[in-house]
């Protein structure tokens, strides 16, 4: 049997899930050729990781990132996948759909409407394939909520309610990095909420039409910490005498992934992983809250907030029959920081169902390793295994890419305005349509 062929541009710390994967458990029956990169000494230390760490063969090919064109006609991957810096990912999943790949892509999509148009544009004249990789589908108790649902547990869903709190250890990392720039990430409503926003949509199998939000920068930048009284600040923790008695500081010495990614490729494009979560030129929100109507006639309330002291997440389901009540604890980290905890690893996790008569009664859930609660392992296998059927319909498709983020769009632009917005008036298009 042919091997299926891959490349991967971007080489941040989520790539090694993806080219982890395939060097290791997949590389039977897969084939990783090359890596593209903004960076070269990035892309040197993956591939030192791609052999000593996962066991491949040799290093891959390595292309700057103004030679994406030529590796692709080099190379004639069967797919591209995308984990770059998310404000590029339109630009990378248009370029291999047009040269012939069909694409994987890491979430968000892409960041605005205007982008987003762009990848449809393309998928509709080349007619090539894109995989969005939402992994928290795949984590067990998500999927148990989408079987509960499905199976009538509690009758038609009219209302849900969802609370995300990210912790000042993980939180605290998007206001360090390059996603502090709204530019860049779409903010929080986009990078990190799409994969909530998703999980609605899978949840109850629909999609949204109207978004209101507000929100606003109310504990970190500057401005934020001089009105609590703080008057040391810095600009990196690197070589910072501040940083040190700093809680919120990053210390990328010591840290083999820091040190070989960052701290000693920073010489190549000035980017800086350790900035100061208290410095200028924030312009990301750290709090939001957000109402969304849904075509099946649901609706949601939503927050986030990124400097609470506890990780992990509440939601509830009102239905005709009853109430379904998630609470999940997961584990705190700092990305690539190479600490035990993986990426979303659970702490602890209960599903409750509430009759709406009969008495209440926990659900079992199956117990899910590694990151995402497990889900980082199962979407790899759905992606370069061989999966099985699968009645809960997880893998994900540039529609269920414009579902999830078309809410945080929205979100961004009613809390610009102050005013509800519609998704068709953003999108110009009519999802049921896509």
């Amino acid at each position: 049997m042919k091997k299926k062929t891959y490349v991967e541009v971007g080489l941040g710390n989520r790539a090694r899930i993806f080219y982890g994967s395939l060097a290791s458990e997949y590389k039977d029956t897969s084939e990783l050729l090359a890596f593209c990169d903004t960076n070269r000494t990035r892309m040197e230390y993956a591939n030192k990781l791609l052999v000593e760490k996962y066991g491949y063969e040799k290093p891959v090919k390595m292309y700057m990132a103004d030679e994406f064109d030529k590796m692709i006609e080099e190379q004639k991957p069967d797919y591209v996948i995308v984990t770059s810096i998310d404000r590029t990912h339109h630009k990378y999943i248009k370029r291999a759909m047009e040269l012939g790949c069909d694409v994987i892509t890491e979430k968000p999509m892409t960041i605005d409407e205007v982008k987003c148009n762009e990848i449809l544009d393309a998928i509709e004249k080349t007619g090539r394939n894109l995989r969005v990789t939402f992994n928290y589908r795949y984590a067990s108790h998500n999927s148990k909520i989408r079987e509960l649902i499905m199976n009538d547990t509690i009758g038609k869903v009219n209302q849900v309610h969802f609370e995300w709190c990210l912790n000042t250890s993980h939180g605290a990392d998007y206001f360090r990095r390059w996603h502090r720039d709204k530019r860049n990430s779409g903010g929080l409503m986009v990078h990190k909420s799409t994969h909530h926003f998703d999980l609605v949509n899978f949840w109850l199998d629909t999609y949204p039409e109207t978004v209101y939000a507000q929100g606003g920068l109310k504990f970190y930048g500057r401005e934020n910490a001089e009105e609590r009284g703080i008057t040391k600040f810095y600009y990196r923790a690197h070589g910072s005498e501040y940083a040190k008695d700093d809680p919120f500081a990053l210390h990328m010495e010591g840290i083999a992934l820091f040190e070989n990614s960052y701290l000693k490729a920073e010489h190549e494009d000035g980017y800086l992983r350790d900035q100061s979560v208290f410095g200028d030129n924030i312009s990301i929100e750290d709090t939001m809250n957000v109402l969304v109507t849904y075509n099946n006639g649901a609706v949601m309330s939503y927050s986030l907030n990124a400097y609470s002291p506890i990780e992990g997440f509440n939601v509830s389901f009102t239905g005709t029959k009853g109430r379904i009540e998630m609470h999940v604890g997961e584990k705190a980290y700092v990305s690539g920081s190479g600490s035990s905890a993986a990426e979303g690893a659970t702490a602890f996790e209960k599903i409750i169902v509430y009759p709406m008569f009969g008495e209440a009664y926990e659900v079992e859930i199956e117990k899910g390793e590694g990151g995402h609660g497990g889900g980082d392992n199962v979407l790899c296998e759905d992606i370069f295994g061989t999966p099985a059927n699968d009645p809960l319909n997880r893998a994900a498709s540039h529609v269920d890419g414009v579902s999830s983020i078309i809410t945080g769009i929205c979100a961004n632009k009613s809390m610009a305005t102050g005013m509800p917005v519609r998704v068709e008036d953003v999108l110009g298009r009519k999802i049921k349509d896509l």
